[in-house]
């Protein structure tokens, strides 16, 4: 089994792939997808988002410094995939998608209300780093949709059927294959 040498790239996948909502000084809302998210810091809560320069939602970003991640779901994807194709110039992607645009309790950007989790967050740096320009920010608040919460409220997210991205592909997230701390438990079998 030989394995073929590529030219260095951006070869981590699966990814998450998010919508980013943001608004202007105005008001004037618009999402972006986006497949370079990830987190940075547990405390305090950091995220990051990568986008390129010639994004119409970055100058907003830059603008603003305030963003929300907005989760994907297998009932997103659509409306996922025209948010990252089609230009905010051109298009009012809530209304072209039918999403609703929910007030934020911490930022002037919208949640996407059909989103299971919607993570506000502010901009702390701007680092310019190629092709994008990488946008770390503290997370300021997290919300849940209820509707997949249990009796004890633990948040079962794979109940709305997160979707991932991998080089260029849309993917639903499959079944559950164990549990942090699995391998190490007393009593435990192997899958």
């Amino acid at each position: 089994m030989g394995k073929e040498i590529w030219k260095p790239g951006n070869m981590l996948y699966p990814l998450p792939v998010v919508m980013v909502s943001v608004a202007d000084k105005e008001g004037r809302a618009n999402i972006i997808t986006v497949a370079w998210a990830g987190t940075v810091c547990t405390n305090p809560a950091m995220v990051s988002i990568s986008v390129r320069p010639e994004r119409y939602s970055y100058g907003i970003l830059k603008e603003t410094g305030e963003f929300v991640i907005n989760l994907t779901t297998k009932d997103l994807t659509y409306a996922t995939d025209y948010c990252g194709v089609k230009s905010g110039r051109e298009v009012d992607k809530f209304k072209e998608m039918k999403l609703t645009a929910l007030p934020a309790s911490q930022v002037k950007a919208p949640l996407i209300g059909e989103s299971p989790v919607n993570i506000e967050c502010k901009v702390r740096e701007v680092i310019p780093l190629g092709s994008h320009d990488m946008f770390l920010a503290d997370v300021v608040a997290v919300h849940a949709d209820e509707k997949y919460m249990d009796e004890k409220r633990k948040f079962h997210l794979e109940k709305a059927e997160p979707i991932v991205y991998s080089h260029g592909t849309y993917f639903e997230c499959g079944k559950e294959l164990g549990t942090f701390g699995y391998s190490v438990r007393k009593n435990n079998s192997r899958k």
